[in-house]
């Protein structure tokens, strides 16, 4: 049985992925999203299990978990500058 071909709308993206869904302060989302990246970067470049990146950062290795699958749920910006600091990063 041969497949139906289907179409797809589709528009080009204003740059923020969070503006284009509508979602609130978009902004800032990209940032801590940007943020939470470094920082996911910075604890596999040094392979560090979530445990020892939850010593570095003073947080559980839960919320370690969570922020290595970019979920930074409630954690501000600032919070999130000062993990890339803990890491050494000049922010």
């Amino acid at each position: 049985m041969p497949r139906k071909s289907t179409t797809v709308a589709r528009e080009k993206s204003r740059g923020n992925v969070f503006a284009d869904l509508g979602m609130p302060h978009p902004e800032q989302e990209l940032v801590k999203a940007c943020l939470t990246l470094q920082i996911y970067r910075s604890i596999k470049s040094r392979h560090l299990t979530p445990a020892q990146a939850g010593e570095i950062l003073g947080l559980k290795q839960p919320q370690v978990s969570l922020l290595m699958r970019n979920r930074s749920g409630n954690l501000s910006v600032e919070r999130l500058m000062d993990f890339l600091t803990a890491f050494g990063h000049d922010v």
